[in-house]
């Protein structure tokens, strides 16, 4: 299975990031998954490719010809797929992906994540969109989903496959239910 990560080129100052990244990393290339993630060498970016390739997994990078131009890649991924921008990044990361996480991260993994949470929404993307709950990151996203709910602009059946996992074992839980 592809599991696409979206997350932070920062690391953040919560050091429970970077041991939990690392572990997500440990765990998709020890379990015979591949990554998909963004192509930095970056902050929790670049935690999570090295984790992956230390446990002998396969990582896919897209990353568009602007951060190649500043040397944000990650040298050594079994692939780097460079694109023209941001946009042609984010569609390849969904072509390529059969499984959906956002780890914590910024404006630019919430940008990412919101698009699969619609496209899951409208049944246009028929895979699992994880956001990682850890420490308590996205409580305030869900508790805005379920108001959609409360206010009659959402469903429970429209944001059927959206899933909040508190732990990399809930992680894996989820994704044994799409095998």
């Amino acid at each position: 299975m592809n599991i696409t990560v979206y997350l932070g080129a920062n690391e953040g100052n919560d050091p429970s990031l970077r041991k939990a990244v690392q572990e997500l990393g440990t765990w998709i290339g020890a379990s015979g998954n591949a990554l998909v993630y963004g192509g930095s060498k970056t902050g929790l970016m670049g935690e999570i490719a090295k984790s992956v390739l230390d446990a002998g997994g396969n990582v896919t990078g897209v990353e568009p010809q602007f951060f190649m131009d500043e040397g944000f890649q990650y040298d050594g991924l079994t692939e780097l797929i460079v694109t023209k921008d941001m946009s042609e990044r984010k569609n390849k990361m969904i072509e390529l992906g059969d499984a959906f996480i956002a780890f914590p991260g910024g404006t630019g993994t919430l940008e990412e994540i919101a698009e699969i949470m619609s496209k899951v929404s409208l049944k246009q993307l028929d895979a699992p969109c994880i956001l990682y709950n850890l420490n308590g990151f996205y409580k305030d996203l869900k508790a805005l989903l379920n108001h959609m709910i409360e206010m009659g602009l959402s469903s429970k059946e429209r944001q059927e496959g959206i899933y909040f996992a508190e732990s990399l074992e809930q992680i894996k839980h989820i994704l044994s239910k799409e095998d």
